[in-house]
């Protein structure tokens, strides 16, 4: 269903299909994703969106952000609900950082559609009040969870391969690796400008101890370093795998075992998640911190009764560059191998989705449906976790803990 304050795009003709209501959005949260994805790629579909609104704490990132776009200084704001009070918008883009659960709540409650960044939140919580704001609205679906990688052309083509050779039922196992050098090593090429130095250490304190409560919520006062840090790695980086192995297979149905390890000193190392697929398959992750690796690398392997697939994905920030996929199967007594890749940028058919979703009520890859079961599966690693270490385990993940 449109949002009433849609509106044609003027910059759309005629010859290329019929025209598309270019959607006004808000954008809240400036930080490198921002900058290096979803504003560039906001710019390049002029036919579909048109930056209206910012918010962030920085002054200096909205000046820097809000001059490049071309966004008057009146429709830059400090706090969402200033953003929210003033309006002027028809959709709006979640790209803040830590849990995002109660602005998610505030958006849909205030009548916006939304694409919120992973994680959608930390507790389970948390996400039931996103999904009783967003049946609230009474319109559809309203609500996008920001798992890019489900759109990647070579995902999608993945999932129609395996599709034709039998489905998920065909599946023997599903193995991800990702090596992950720092975040600073990705976005050197970005040379992105320097702001946000200017946001008062009170208000950053306030949204650390907002997702403190929030992760002990999930895990209870006692948990350990490791298990905190287990848990802020699925919920922030293997919440991608995730979404990947819920559109070959669905959620997995638990966690049969985890580790989590690091060199002497290191507050993050590697972690390693097993168990089992809907289907009867089985999938494996391993996840690895490596802060002088050459490159990000992830690579996501299925192996079905017919033959392999494998995804082997380049670092995010890297608009269109190709994530190629490989099919190997047997062919007249020998191996055949054939590859797959496309330039079409995953972040950009993303946004084409939400597009969708705003106008015309086309359902996302993951709602909160999605979002409940990663935290969901977060929790079951924690308490897999705790269980072979015999650590305490409380909150909402106590409730996974093998007794």
């Amino acid at each position: 269903m449109p949002h009433p304050a849609a509106s044609p795009s003027p910059s759309d003709s005629s010859s290329a299909g019929p025209r598309r209501p270019r959607l006004r959005v808000a954008v809240a949260g400036l930080g490198a994703v921002a900058r290096t994805a979803h504003l560039p790629l906001l710019e390049r579909r002029r036919d579909l969106f048109q930056v209206s609104a910012l918010c962030d704490l920085s002054r200096s990132a909205l000046d820097d952000v809000g001059t490049r776009h071309g966004v008057p200084p009146g429709r830059r704001h400090t706090s969402l609900a200033q953003l929210l009070a003033a309006g002027g918008f028809d959709a709006l883009i979640l790209l803040t950082s830590g849990s995002h659960g109660a602005d998610a709540a505030s958006v849909l409650r205030a009548g916006y559609p939304v694409l919120c960044e992973k994680p959608l939140a930390f507790t389970r919580a948390e996400v039931r009040e996103v999904a009783s704001a967003e049946r609230a609205a009474g319109e559809g679906p309203r609500l996008m969870v920001g798992y890019m990688k489900q759109y990647d052309p070579a995902a999608v083509r993945l999932s129609e391969l395996l599709k034709d050779a039998g489905g998920p039922g065909a599946v023997r196992s599903v193995e991800v690796c990702v090596l992950h050098p720092t975040s600073g090593a990705q976005l050197a090429f970005a040379r992105l400008p320097r702001t946000g130095g200017d946001v008062p250490d009170g208000e950053l304190g306030a949204l650390r101890s907002r997702d403190d409560s929030l992760v002990e919520e999930a895990l209870g006062p006692l948990a350990s370093e490791r298990m905190r840090a287990l848990y802020g790695i699925v919920n922030s980086s293997v919440c991608h795998e995730l979404s990947l192995l819920r559109q070959i297979d669905g959620p997995p149905e638990g966690v049969e075992f985890a580790a989590a390890w690091a060199d002497e000193g290191e507050a993050t190392g590697s972690l390693a998640l097993d168990g089992r697929l809907p289907s009867g398959g089985r999938y494996a992750v391993r996840w690895h911190f490596l802060p002088e690796h050459a490159a990000y690398r992830e690579t996501v392997r299925v192996h079905h009764e017919q033959g392999s697939l494998e995804l082997a994905f380049p670092s995010p920030y890297l608009m269109n560059a190709p994530t190629v996929l490989t099919e190997t199967s047997a062919v007249g007594g020998g191996e055949h191998r054939a590859e797959f890749r496309s330039v079409a940028e995953a972040f950009e058919e993303e946004l084409v989705a939400f597009h969708a979703m705003a106008v015309d009520g086309v359902p996302p890859r993951t709602g909160a449906e999605g979002a409940a079961a990663d935290v969901a599966t977060a929790q079951q690693a924690v308490a897999a976790l705790a269980a072979r270490e015999g650590s305490p385990c409380g909150g909402e993940a106590g409730h996974y803990l093998r007794r």
